[in-house]
């Protein structure tokens, strides 16, 4: 990046220091203790997730953020927006902020979309004028259609990820930083995403991406800065910067998986079925009316497969994943599931953002009905897995959502369900942990267990799936083997994306 250009972000030798302290008075984690038997010894820990940062952010440019769950890339991000105050060095930021942090706004889930964009705007102090004056735009942008004046707790993560940056992006902000806000985005709306932000530059100051998808940032970024333990390791061109940090992180070891044939006439009859679907439905109302987020859908799912589920956002995917862990029970047909499933949806399970991360493993245990000696006997197993081990006892107040995803992830996957449902829970884990997880998925493979996993990562659901199913408005689109399913869906998304340029 030239010098000549204008500095609106400068850091210099930048710190911020967390204490990690019990009080006796955290009545939460005083039940947690009860419930494990266990007097809480008080503890006062200083950490580090910054220390001695130093960079630059030029006027006009798209500034990327790489680096592992844990990096410090979270906590530089609240330090720009002021939520968190450094504790050593100078920060100097020219312009007003607005930050996208993780899976979108800070939404109320009893709202309505259109209501949490008001409530939104005012809270990051947009008149309510303006945001009325832009109103049609982030819906239409946003492409919710009907679900737009639904509450917010009937989207799925991927639909929330829409809002959030629709909201953020046409609200004229100065600064934008987007914290891992993208994650769960579909591929048509994360190319749609990209020309936004490019918009955006021209009229704001400087955008600012924190992602995992390297192929985002490639694309997307002026400049790439690369954060490992909470320090600086490289910054400048994003092809060479992230070229150096994926050298950095460990491959996974490839497994022989145990595979089905995928064609119908070669699958053998003593194979046992986990999940079967019988022309099941599942409707909403939306506006008075029937809206089938799920509509005669037919398939079967047999032990030893690793399914994706793929689809733009609003798809149904998320609903499915409920209909299969009963949250939800279909409006008609049948889906039969034989086995004990464990579900990680989203963020994964349920946590308690005051408690620590051991709290947590005890907490969610105990949610999924996992009695406390099994907890207890996996506990180390579990956060040697997450890799966690440093930030274990801190509240996970304090985790990036990278963090969270891994130790939800950890948790679900220790307690060897018999079918396992991960929804977008892995789209916030860095790359070594990514590969970590698949491995794992391969084991439990081996010790013939299904798994179906929603994403919207290709690659992931090339290099792990057996099989992909492709839902679009509710319906099966495409059901076979995974890099041909995927390789339909990305032709479909291609052409889709150059209609509407031509349109627009």
């Amino acid at each position: 990046m030239s010098s000549d250009k204008n500095v609106i972000i400068e850091a210099e030798n930048l710190g911020v220091s967390y204490q990690s302290k019990y009080k006796g008075d955290d009545y939460k984690s005083q039940v947690i203790d009860l419930m494990k038997g266990e007097k809480r010894k008080e503890k006062n820990r200083v950490f580090w997730p910054l220390r001695g940062v130093s960079f630059k952010g030029y006027q006009g440019e798209v500034l990327g953020i790489v680096g592992s769950n844990g990096s410090g890339k979270t906590t530089i991000c609240k330090a720009l927006t002021g939520i968190l105050k450094p504790d050593e060095g100078k920060l100097t930021v020219d312009g007003k902020v607005s930050a996208l942090f993780s899976y979108g706004m800070g939404t109320n889930r009893k709202l309505t979309g259109r209501e949490n964009v008001y409530l939104n705007g005012m809270m990051i102090g947009i008149p309510k004028d303006t945001i009325t004056k832009f109103i049609d735009e982030i819906h239409e942008f946003s492409g919710l259609g009907d679900f737009f004046d639904q509450p917010m707790k009937k989207y799925s993560s991927g639909m929330r990820a829409r809002l959030g940056f629709s909201v953020a992006a046409h609200l004229e902000p100065e600064i934008l930083i987007l914290d891992e806000a993208l994650n769960t985005g579909d591929q048509a709306f994360s190319k749609k995403a990209g020309e936004k932000i490019r918009e955006l530059v021209k009229k704001a100051k400087m955008v600012i991406i924190v992602t995992h998808s390297h192929r985002f940032a490639r694309q997307h970024c002026d400049r790439v800065m690369w954060l490992e333990k909470g320090e600086v390791r490289a910054i400048g061109d994003p092809e060479t910067v992230i070229s150096q940090y994926e050298q950095t992180v460990p491959k996974a070891k490839r497994r022989v998986v145990k595979r089905l044939q995928l064609k119908n006439v070669d699958i053998e009859k003593k194979d046992n079925v986990v999940i079967e679907a019988k022309d099941m439905g599942i409707n909403f109302k939306l506006r008075h009316e029937n809206h089938w987020a799920l509509r005669k859908l037919s398939f079967t799912i047999h032990e030893g497969e690793v399914v994706g589920i793929i689809g733009r956002n609003g798809a149904g995917k998320t609903t499915l994943c409920k209909a299969m862990t009963k949250i939800l029970k279909p409006d008609e047909g049948e889906i039969i599931v034989n086995g004990e499933t464990t579900a990680l949806l989203n963020y994964g399970t349920g946590f308690n953002r005051h408690l620590s991360g051991i709290d947590n493993i005890y907490l969610n245990g105990m949610l999924l009905g996992i009695p406390k000696d099994v907890v207890a006997a996996n506990l180390e197993k579990i956060v040697e897995f997450s890799g966690l081990n440093k930030s274990i006892d801190k509240s996970i107040k304090h985790y990036s959502s990278g963090m969270r995803a891994r130790l939800g992830f950890s948790i679900a996957a220790a307690l060897e369900p018999d079918i396992f449902i991960i929804d977008e829970a892995l789209s916030t884990g860095d790359m070594a942990f990514q590969q970590k997880a698949s491995e794992k998925i391969q084991d439990m493979m081996e010790q013939s267990k299904a798994v179906v996993i929603v994403t919207h990562s290709m690659r992931f659901v090339e290099n792990v799936c057996s099989r992909a199913i492709w839902i679009d408005q509710g319906q099966i689109m495409m059901d076979g083997e995974a890099k041909e399913v995927v390789a339909k869906y990305r032709e479909k998304a291609n052409k889709d994306n150059e209609r509407r340029r031509r349109v627009n």
